[in-house]
């Protein structure tokens, strides 16, 4: 059995817990109600008002006036996310993390010390609560897909089990959206089709599906069977670092998109550093609303954990390298691979001390940050992020 362990509203949970006064407030955080911006987080308060994660913030204040915006304070939820990373690590060594407050665990060989799967989960429940004053939600199953399922499912403060006989049963009534890669244009070209349900998806035969959407046509079915063989790699096994973010709705402008990306390298750069690592290799994935994902990669002279040298490559492939006819975008994300420890970087002769200022300028943003929150000091192409 698989454990994804997913934290309600993580970044508006820690703001309300440091702050117990916005407890039952509709609290956003991703810059003020003056700025703009988007909103990365909203409480689930705030959600009533139908504010969701990647909302501009001039909306979500059109939605929500009464809602109190908070700064990104990336490096505070990072430290929070490192002691929670810990108490997964508490149960099993097998732990893949998705982001600061989501990860899968394999705890099959745990089991003997802690007792099956869904005591596990009860366990890692209680203690996050005991230790962070934060609410986790998890689901319990067979494989990865059904787990993050089952977690998402429950939300909030839930814990579902899903056992291997339910899982039909379970799938059946479930809008075909639900599927991990089917986007709001693959949905309805589905409804199209006359399969709006898991269930009806998993009884179409896979050759008309392949007929209408090629290989991905296979995928989405058999994840409708209930079929996932992905592993669990932990981050200790892994070859490359990454970070990605899933819209809550598709994303058409590129700017938006463009700005989404800084951010997302921003928090690659600053992960690369904490953990000591440079990358030859920068990677950008994009999946369209209709479930297509294209990946491309740049391979760098020299190994780096600048900044604004992963924003060069980063940027480059989403100008020169990404179509623009897979917008609109359902998720994005930007990964680093051949990763060194190497501390000796080739200088170029003429460089004039560039990488040393870049070094400088990367340390000195981390330390603003990690002191006053990541929106306190902000790159231009953040700022010149589209309000509408």
């Amino acid at each position: 059995m698989i454990l994804h362990v997913d934290m309600d509203a993580f970044y508006a949970a820690v703001e309300q817990r440091d702050r117990p006064e916005l407890r039952g407030k509709p609290v956003l955080v991703g810059g003020s109600a003056d700025q703009r911006g988007v909103v990365c987080a909203a409480s689930y308060e705030a959600r009533k008002f139908g504010v969701h994660s990647a909302m501009p913030t001039v909306t979500a204040r059109r939605l929500c006036p009464q809602g109190i915006f908070l700064p990104v304070r990336i490096d505070h939820y990072a430290r929070i996310g490192k002691q929670i990373r810990e108490i997964f690590l508490s149960f099993t060594p097998l732990v893949e993390p998705l982001s600061l407050d989501e990860a899968f665990l394999d705890v099959r060989g745990s089991e003997p010390l802690f007792g099956p799967a869904p005591e596990i989960a009860r366990q890692l429940k209680e203690r996050i609560h005991a230790e962070t004053d934060l609410i986790a939600s998890v689901g319990v199953a067979p494989n990865k897909f059904l787990a993050k399922l089952a977690s998402d499912t429950s939300k909030p403060n839930g814990l579902l089990v899903l056992e291997p006989e339910h899982v039909a049963a379970f799938l059946a009534p479930l809008p075909v959206g639900r599927i991990w890669g089917v986007g709001a244009k693959a949905e309805r070209r589905l409804r199209g089709l006359g399969i709006e349900t898991i269930g009806q998806l998993a009884a179409t035969p896979e050759q008309f599906l392949v007929d209408k959407f090629g290989d991905m046509g296979r995928h989405i079915r058999q994840l409708a069977l209930g079929e996932d063989e992905r592993t669990v790699v932990p981050d200790r096994e892994a070859k490359s670092v990454s970070t990605e973010t899933t819209f809550a709705r598709d994303i058409e402008d590129p700017q938006v998109l463009r700005s989404w990306l800084l951010e997302l390298v921003e928090q690659l750069g600053q992960r690369l550093r904490h953990l000591g690592l440079r990358a030859k290799t920068i990677e950008l994935k994009l999946r369209s609303a209709n479930f297509q994902t294209h990946s491309r990669s740049l391979t760098l002279r020299e190994p780096t954990d600048s900044t604004a040298a992963i924003w060069q490559a980063a940027a480059a492939l989403f100008d020169r390298r990404i179509p623009r006819g897979l917008l609109p975008a359902r998720l994005l994300g930007v990964g680093a691979s051949g990763l060194t420890r190497e501390t000796i970087v080739q200088k170029d002769l003429f460089d004039s001390g560039l990488q040393d200022k870049q070094t400088a300028l990367d340390q000195t943003l981390d330390q603003i940050r990690t002191r006053y929150g990541a929106d306190a000091i902000r790159r231009g192409g953040v700022l010149d992020r589209p309000t509408e």
